[in-house]
Order: C-alpha cells, then structure tokens, then sequence
C-alpha cells in the first residue's frame, strides 16, 4: 500500500472518531441528560479549554522527546478508556470532568495529524500544498460516515454513540504504530524555551503572523456553533414537524455541511495560489455570516427547507477556507524543527482559547433567548451572524497581506 493510501486511511479514522459524538453529543445531553444550555456549552468549552495547553504540550513532545506516530497512538488509546467512562455517568460534573479528558486526549491529534502527514509527505518528496487536502478530504469522509451511522442506527441522543467512538478510538491507535517513525530533534543543545515547545510563539513576534492568530481565536469561537446547536435547534422542530426529514434526520441533514467540506477542501491549492491567503480568511469570515443568517431563517418545511440546505452547502466554505488554509499557511512560515509546536499553537488559538470562549458565550446566548424552556432560534442565529460580520470587516482592514501567487503565497509583508 502506497504511502497516499496509508495516510488516507489515518485521517479517515482520526475524524471517524471525532465524527461519531460531535454533532450529537448536544442533543444527547439535551434530550436524554437535560443538561441546561450553559452547561452544554461548557462541555463543548471543554474542547477549547484542553487545546490551551494540551497541543502545545504535545506537540513540544512530539518534536523533542517521543516520536509524533507513537504519541498520536497513545493518546487514542487512553480516549478508549475516557469514551466508555462517559457511557456511564449522568450527572453534570462527572460528565463533564470525563469529556474534559476526552478533549485532553484528542484535540492534540489533530495538531500531530497534520505535523505527522505534512512530515511523511515531505519525506517522500511531495508538494504539501497540492497533495495534503485530497488527502484530508479522507478526514471529512471519516466524519461523514461516522454521523451517517449515528443517525441511521438513531443513536443521536444514546450513549451509543461514545462506544463506536471507542472502537474507532482504539483502531487508530493501533494502525498509528504502523506509520513511518517521525524523528524528534536534538534536545542536547537547546535552551529551556526550546525544549519546553515554547520556541513556537516565536511567530507573535512577527506582526502579520500575530495578526493572523489573533483573528484565529475570533473565528475559532465560531467555528463549534453550529457542531453544538445545529442538532438541538432541529430536535426543537419536533413539536411542530415530528415528522419532517429534517426533524427525524437532523444528524444526517447536518452531515451535508461535511459533504460541502469535501468538495471546497479540494480548491484550497487553486485558491491559495491564486487569491492568497488573505483573500481565502476573507471567504470564510463572510461565508460564516451566511451559515448562520441561513439557520435563522430555515425550518423544517416549505421554502425554509431550503434555507437549511443552503446553510448546509456554505458552510464547507467557511471551515476548509480557514481551518485548512489556516494549518498550511502556519506549516510554511515555520521551521520543520518547530513544526509539530507551531500546529499545536495554531491548535490552541483556534480550538484552544477560540473554541472556550465560542463554548461559553453561546451558551450564554442560548439561554440569554430563552424563556420557559422555548428558545427563540432566529434571535440566537441572527446574534452569531452579527459577530461573523464584525469581525469580517475588522480582519479585511487590519490584516496586511500583499499575495504573489508564484511565490506560493509565502510572500508575507511584515
């Protein structure tokens, strides 16, 4: 098996993984733990308030002490343990403390995913930019797949749904211990800052690069929204249309957003190329302005069926044109050395400190626009879209970027 196939099949699994519980796991604690909408957020906060620390930790062992393949192996294989721990607890606090592990151990994979396929293929001599995306096209398939399972076997609001992740957990584990060794660096001569992993926020120092981080964590309190509160806000349909698709399916409907990732995740070359990565931040902040705008005024039935789709279809846009982009654009600014810790940082901005503070502070508008357990859904989208459109137009002035696309975009104006 060719070294493509081999990493096609360890992104499939590592977003199988991540696939099987994210866009479910709200309604889950909705529906079947009736859990309030602050502490949904929080749990989901969780995700944002490991990956402040955790990639970074991670990805300083990755490049200095413990081979990325086989850390990335140990930590799926501890989230077996974590992933069966949470089938068994319905309070609150427990809940919570045992999905705090599960963001613990899992953010960072996603940061040493990216390190460890950017290494491989560098290895063997390929161009990053124009193979990565097919391959992690694979990624966005796995979390296809794995909510189409979820919402056929009806597990959206079951505890079934941590075990497959468990199963799936454990396998990567194991397949990750079959990948090409990545080497560490030599920690013999280096300095503390250096050896701690902390030698990657050498970026803040350049002022574009700063910039970008900076917007990184703005929009990265978007990017979660609609992976909390896109299930729960159809669920809230039932009253109304228990019988509508959108209704029953809601998990399925929902999938068509990582479908539509599937499809922009293979112009990102063209685009980066082409526009830079300025231009590409640019759609995406604006097309999160639409994703949400479309959810505040879709429903069930009718015209707003539609609505629903169309927000299903933009959102590939708005997550593959900054989270990809993002991740290469980091990955050509850094020294291979340092190259696990600069997407660990790139981790901790977007997932780490964007995704906390996006957790809490939706959750804070769930329940800001909720009276006698009714939310009023077009008020709560409008706000998300609203936050979209500022911090569109505050990117598009501050963030100075001159693109020369036979540079490979990596002309940056500091």
């Amino acid at each position: 098996m060719g070294i493509k196939q081999r990493l096609i099949i360890f992104n499939f699994l590592e977003f199988f993984v991540w696939g099987t519980w994210l866009i479910s796991a709200g309604a889950y604690m909705s529906v079947t733990l009736k859990f309030t909408g602050i502490q949904i957020g929080s749990v989901y906060a969780t995700l944002g308030l490991a990956s402040l620390f955790m990639p970074a930790i991670m990805g300083a062992i990755a490049d200095k002490w413990l081979s990325a393949e086989k850390l990335f192996g140990m930590s799926h294989l501890i989230l077996v343990v974590f992933f069966i721990g949470v089938t068994q607890v319905a309070s609150f606090s427990l809940f919570y403390v045992l999905m705090l592990f599960v963001s613990m151990f899992y953010m960072p994979t996603i940061g040493l995913n990216n390190a460890i396929s950017y290494h491989i293929l560098e290895d063997y001599k390929y161009d990053i930019i124009k193979a990565f995306p097919p391959i992690r096209v694979w990624g966005t398939i796995g979390f296809i797949i794995a909510a189409w399972c979820i919402d056929l076997l009806q597990w959206q609001v079951g505890k079934e749904q941590f075990y497959l992740a468990a199963i799936a957990s454990g396998v990567l584990g194991i397949y990750s211990f079959t990948l090409p060794k990545i080497p560490t660096s030599n920690t013999s001569n280096q300095t503390l800052i250096q050896r701690l992993g902390l030698d990657a926020f050498v970026l803040f120092k350049k002022k574009n690069i700063a910039v970008f981080l900076i917007f990184s964590v703005l929009l990265g309190a978007a990017l979660q929204i609609t992976n909390i509160w896109g299930v729960p806000f159809l669920t809230d349909f039932e009253v109304d249309y228990k019988d509508s698709f959108a209704v029953k399916h809601s998990v399925f409907l929902m999938s068509l957003s990582q479908i539509s990732e599937v499809i922009f995740i293979l112009f990102i070359p063209f685009c980066l190329k082409k526009f830079g990565i300025k231009k590409v931040m640019l759609m995406s902040l604006f097309a999160w302005i639409f994703r949400f705008g479309f959810f505040g005024i879709g429903s069930p039935s009718g015209l707003g069926v539609m609505f629903l789709i169309l927000s299903m279809i933009i959102y590939g846009l708005a997550f593959d044109f900054f989270n990809i982009s993002g991740s290469l654009f980091i990955d050509k600014e850094v020294s291979p050395k340092i190259r696990s810790s600069a997407q660990g940082l790139f981790m901790m901005m977007v997932n780490g400190v964007g995704a906390f503070l996006g957790g809490y502070a939706s959750g804070l508008v769930v329940d800001c626009f909720t009276e006698k357990n009714i939310k009023d859904w077009s008020s709560i989208w409008f706000v998300f879209a609203g936050y979209a459109l500022v911090i569109g137009i505050a990117f598009a002035l501050l963030f100075k970027y001159k693109h020369n696309s036979e540079e490979n975009f990596n002309q940056i104006k500091h």
